[in-house]
């Protein structure tokens, strides 16, 4: 496995994260203000409350995981939100974020332990791998809730469940071009 290989896998899984939540947010900005709010079966009880919670847990893994290069905290991306715009843009913010983050790292930074703070068990120390297996295995599990959520509504749930295969690269190339304008216009608005 040559230097880079692993810290590929990561950059590789914050751009398919991003690409997940831009189909998920997506279909949930076609729901009514209702529907968004409606009390659905999950973990949380709405989409709203799921998606406000998923961007809540990126802020707080990516407040750690900025001390690997001492960057400093956006602004804008804490919520919660009460309507899907201002949580799309947070989450866009938040996912762009990750990439830079990914985009960053080498073998070591990926070893590096970080310290933070958690209320239930105090100072920890977390490598940064471990955090971001975790920050993605948790964007899973909560989107897939979203997704089944989104069934009991009058807007079909959007395939989420592709990787970046050469394969398939057809199948996204809309949203992609659409994610690479969104970008661009994120960073020239902050």
């Amino acid at each position: 496995m040559n230097k880079d290989r692993l810290t590929q896998r990561y950059r590789r899984m914050a751009r398919n994260n991003r690409w997940s939540n831009y189909r998920l947010l997506g279909a949930c900005a076609q729901l009514s203000q209702t529907d968004f709010e409606a009390p659905r079966s999950g973990f949380f009880p709405s989409i709203q409350a799921t998606l406000n919670h998923i961007l809540e847990v990126d802020c707080h893994y990516l407040k750690p995981l900025r001390q690997i290069d001492q960057r400093p905290e956006p602004e804008g991306i804490s919520g919660p939100f009460t309507s899907i715009e201002p949580l799309a843009r947070a989450q866009l913010a938040a996912d762009l974020e990750l990439i830079s983050l990914c985009e960053a790292l080498d073998d070591a930074r990926l070893l590096q332990s970080i310290e933070w703070v958690r209320p239930e068990l105090g100072r920890i120390a977390e490598s940064v791998e471990d955090v971001l297996l975790h920050l993605f295995t948790h964007q899973i599990h909560h989107r897939g809730q979203v997704h089944a959520m989104l069934s009991s509504t009058r807007i079909a749930p959007p395939q989420l469940d592709e990787f970046y295969l050469e394969w398939d690269l057809a199948l996204r190339q809309n949203d992609l071009d659409e994610m690479l304008t969104q970008a661009h216009s994120h960073h020239a608005d902050s």
